[in-house]
């Protein structure tokens, strides 16, 4: 669940950063919108899964990361 969770989560980050360099090129650069804009429920449905997957990982995020971890203090 966390890689999937982790997944997502990137393509959201992509997605506003390309959607905020479109916006500065004059151009439409929303990758979901571009992919499944025809289909606005699927589009919203992209957008919860990546919400609810930041919340995964906020939640779950020092129990899985290795940096942050219990086992970090020891390095």
């Amino acid at each position: 669940m966390h890689k999937t969770a982790f997944v997502l989560v990137i393509i959201g980050a992509l997605n506003w950063g390309l959607q905020a360099i479109g916006y500065f090129a004059g151009s439409n650069w929303n990758v979901v919108n571009l992919l499944v804009g025809t289909w606005p429920t699927v589009e919203n449905i992209v957008y919860l899964l990546v919400g609810a997957s930041a919340l995964v990982l906020l939640y779950s995020h020092k129990r899985d990361c290795r940096m942050c971890g219990d086992s970090a203090g020891a390095m």
